[in-house]
């Protein structure tokens, strides 16, 4: 019927895990799971710690990650700079907007948080070449991953440039606000009474988290045993 929009035009798709590649391009390919990144860490990563280890340092990290993203999608609609041209209609991302790129803001947001929580706090590693090396680990997949919005048409070179520039900002400035102020609040919230019964607690305080609940985890077998 003449004035009904067609199927095509009133449809959109969820673009989170929705990423395109040239067909028979292998560097391509690859570079479509690298810009998954963001999701791999977010469910693989954040989701495993909280079900399994519930450290206030983790879930403070990832809460400045959810809010460094509500404010690139405010930047985004603000700004409303548009995607590539060129491969936006065969991306079918037309309607979305690109400046700042918020797969390299979170990138960049996780590994200058994880580098300076490596580098300061140490994550329960008490060796100093250990912490330098494990401060190293995000970078590649977060250079790789700007490098991939770029290479697939999802975004221009300073659209990626400002939401890494931005990720970096963020990512200092919330471990800054985490570690000198929030820090405060984590024996409150350690006994408070939603903290004791999800189990929520702190061990930055323990200067090798890995040889503690291994030495826990012996003694508590060796009780047992006993009994």
């Amino acid at each position: 019927m003449e004035g009904t929009p067609s199927a095509a035009a009133v449809l959109k798709a969820v673009t989170l895990t929705h990423v395109r590649y040239r067909r028979g391009d292998a560097l391509g390919h690859f570079l479509a799971w690298v810009s998954l990144m963001p999701v791999f860490i977010s469910l693989g990563g954040f989701v495993s710690h909280f079900l399994f280890r519930r450290e206030l340092q983790g879930l403070c990290f990832f809460l400045g990650l959810l809010l460094s993203q509500a404010l690139n999608e405010l930047i985004k609609s603000s700004i409303q700079q548009s995607r590539p041209s060129s491969m936006c209609a065969a991306l079918e991302v037309c309607d979305s907007h690109g400046w700042p790129s918020s797969h390299s803001q979170y990138m960049f947001f996780f590994a200058a948080y994880f580098s300076l929580l490596c580098l300061l706090n140490g994550i329960g590693v008490s060796s100093p070449r250990s912490r330098r090396l494990l401060a190293l680990l995000p970078w590649p997949s977060a250079f790789l991953t700007l490098y991939s919005r770029v290479y697939l048409g999802y975004h221009t070179v300073p659209q990626v440039t400002a939401g890494a520039t931005l990720g970096l900002v963020l990512g200092a400035g919330w471990f800054c606000i985490v570690n000198t102020m929030l820090v405060d609040y984590f024996p409150a919230v350690e006994e408070s009474a939603i903290g004791r019964f999800l189990y929520i607690k702190d061990s930055s305080h323990v200067p090798n988290v890995l040889k503690f609940e291994y030495d826990n985890a012996r003694l508590a077998r060796k009780k047992i045993a006993k009994d």
